[in-house]
């Protein structure tokens, strides 16, 4: 563990570069540039809000903002965007980066740490637009969003432990995935983004409970809109649950990392 840390603080400078470099190539020749970053996920957001507002907007007591359920719409997506992107970047890390590894002598583990810091970068500039948008609809912020680095970091800790093990497996089984892309389709809709738990029977909802997701989507919600501190119990779950996925992870990708540059 402490070469693996090492390794990434000798070579902070690659990855600092690495994460510029990956944020030029993806937006190089779009006349929007950088801007897609926010614009896709607020695009989901007016979608749905335009959709659901009306009968979802009922189902939020105690808020007196009419854009109440664009709010907590947003919470939830800055939440689940960090999340998606990680894992769904991590899915094909390995196999769309064999040749570099081949070629270049590199800690390997710095893939997935540049993937985390290029999604990082995405999210926050994603917070600091959804916080322009509710002072423009006359939302307040309140001082229960300190929670909020808190909370982006037990999301990304959570999101590379996740991604990195998927990654590592999608090397040997690439049908890994494939079938990753189905399940986070259908974790979306088991996160309470679009819908309220409350609108859930209870004994569904105890199923919703295992959901990680559902916890972390819930603390940024409560801390955005609401103005309160997340759970602490469903908090303390999943950032238990990013430590045993980083733990678990690095272990497994040392033990990987030679022979996944054989069968890449």
């Amino acid at each position: 563990m402490k070469e693996i840390l090492a390794a990434i603080w000798s070579y902070r400078h690659f990855i600092v570069s690495s994460i510029k470099n990956d944020l030029r190539s993806r937006f190089a020749r779009s006349k929007l540039g950088g801007l897609w970053m926010i614009l896709q996920p607020l695009a989901q957001v007016a979608i749905y809000a335009l959709v659901l507002s009306r009968i979802m907007a009922a189902k939020l007591p105690g808020i007196n903002n009419r854009y109440a359920y664009v709010i907590y719409l947003m919470a939830g997506m800055i939440a689940w965007s960090l999340f998606a992107e990680v894992v769904t970047r991590s899915l094909t890390l390995f196999v769309d980066n064999g040749n570099l590894m081949k070629k270049m002598a590199f800690p390997r583990v710095c893939l997935p740490i540049i993937v985390g810091g290029s999604s990082l970068v995405n999210n926050l500039l994603l917070l600091v637009t959804a916080i322009g948008v509710f002072l423009l609809i006359g939302h307040p912020l309140s001082l229960a969003m300190l929670w909020l680095p808190l909370l982006i970091v037990i999301n990304l800790a959570f999101a590379i432990g996740l991604g990195l093990i998927l990654g590592i497996l999608n090397v040997f089984v690439r049908d890994v995935a494939q079938v990753m892309t189905v399940v986070l389709q259908l974790l979306f809709w088991l996160t309470p983004i679009v819908y309220m738990p409350s609108i859930i029977p209870d004994r569904l909802r105890s199923i919703l409970e295992f959901n990680p997701m559902m916890h972390m989507a819930v603390a940024f919600q409560d801390v955005i809109l609401y103005g309160r501190p997340p759970p602490i119990q469903g908090l303390a779950i999943i950032a238990l649950a990013a430590i045993v996925l980083l733990l678990f992870s690095l272990i497994l990708f040392r033990r990987a990392a030679p022979e996944m540059v054989d069968v890449l």
